[in-house]
């Protein structure tokens, strides 16, 4: 009992003297094959010349920053509701596999130049929410409620304000299964790598 009285104390005096903040995020997702400079900047490219018409989702959410006391680390958790879409053309039958979902990453990252830059890395935990769909002969079968994936990225702060760029990778599929009346069988992946650009505003 004394030991975990003296844990509880011991964080209690971590969370009083670190800096807490908490703010909205909002997102725009865009495929992209690796976390490779050309690649990335294809994709930005793409999404600058089609006006943003080539994004794959979107997300929104909370995220909290919880700093360190000392040396500039910082932890931040992350919640947010997350939609995105995939099409694939089969036999003139255009499928679109669709996730919503639930996503919590947990970042670990370093202020830089007195915490208006900061880079961060951790894994992501997405939870799916959509429904099975039908397209015409063709019926989905989503197998994997629970994926995960990881992130790395950087951020800038400007008084309250936040813009955030960052990569998305998978260490699990989410696999979905076409089948069709006639019994052909299309398997897709729909946790494709994204890159995700952001804004954010923090409330404290």
């Amino acid at each position: 009992m004394k030991k975990l009285i003296s844990t509880i104390g011991v964080l209690a005096s971590v969370f009083a003297y670190s800096q807490i903040t908490v703010g909205v995020r909002a997102n725009a997702l865009f495929n992209t094959s690796s976390a490779s400079w050309d690649n990335l900047k294809g994709t930005f490219n793409g999404a600058v010349d089609s006006k943003g018409d080539n994004a794959t989702g979107f997300n929104v959410g909370l995220a909290a920053k919880v700093g360190s006391p000392v040396g500039g680390w910082f932890v931040m958790p992350e919640i947010y509701y997350t939609s995105i879409k995939n099409k694939n053309t089969v036999d003139g039958v255009e499928l679109e596999a669709k996730s919503d979902r639930i996503d919590v990453p947990v970042l670990v990252g370093h202020n830089f130049l007195l915490g208006k830059l900061a880079a961060f890395v951790g894994p992501v935990a997405s939870y799916n929410l959509s429904a099975n769909k039908n397209y015409e002969k063709f019926k989905e079968d989503a197998k994997n409620e629970f994926t995960v994936g990881y992130q790395f990225g950087a951020q800038a702060t400007l008084s309250k304000f936040v813009v955030n760029a960052r990569y998305e990778g998978a260490f699990s599929k989410d696999t979905r299964i076409f089948k069709s009346v006639a019994g052909q069988e299309i398997r897709y992946d729909n946790r494709q790598s994204m890159f995700i650009l952001g804004i954010g505003y923090n409330f404290n």
